[in-house]
């Protein structure tokens, strides 16, 4: 991997380049991995993997600017979601998509970091961004992750998974970024 300038606001740390494939899962056809037993939101250039307790969102049922969505419930509240995000802004690299998915980010919230990763992809994996940040919604304390990239037509896109603290594992979480897949 070359080297490149950070243009981004924070930053960046060398990430693994491999997809590690865990026990129990099983490769999609693009090399992400899905656990079993669990549901994916597909998209033109992206597909990502939910656990089962989160429930799809229908066309009509998710807001306009989301590809795919998926939301967590509990007692009748959404306490989680995972969206789907194409093409949002108008990027020239993978640091201009974070810079652009940072930009969707409420204020107030808190930025923990931004980093390097690398997600499946077409030639086996591509370069992507992982943006964590926590915020307060509603008196709950929300923890938010963002992977934002290119795909292969250089359009941006963002995988966002935010929930309630102490809701999704952080097991569960490492299985939804691994699942991530982009063609």
């Amino acid at each position: 991997m070359s080297s490149k300038k950070m243009t981004g606001w924070l930053a960046s740390a060398a990430a693994s380049a491999a997809v590690v494939l865990t026990a129990g899962c099983g490769a999609d056809s693009a090399g992400g991995t899905v656990p079993e037993g669990w549901g994916t939101l597909k998209t033109s250039a992206v597909t990502v993997a939910h656990p089962p307790a989160f429930t799809p969102q229908s066309a009509d049922g998710r807001s306009k600017y989301n590809a795919a969505a998926a939301t967590l419930s509990e007692g009748g509240k959404d306490i989680g979601m995972i969206t789907v995000q194409l093409d949002f802004t108008n990027a020239d690299s993978v640091e201009e998509a974070a810079i652009g998915a940072e930009a969707g980010i409420a204020l107030g919230s808190t930025l923990q970091e931004q980093r390097e990763i690398q997600v499946a992809g077409p030639d086996g994996t591509e370069e992507a961004r992982r943006i964590d940040f926590e915020f307060t919604e509603k008196g709950s304390r929300i923890k938010g992750v963002i992977i934002a990239g290119l795909d292969s037509a250089e359009k941006a896109y963002a995988v966002r998974v935010d929930a309630a603290k102490g809701k999704l594992s952080d097991g569960d979480l490492k299985k939804i970024i691994d699942s991530i897949t982009v063609r």
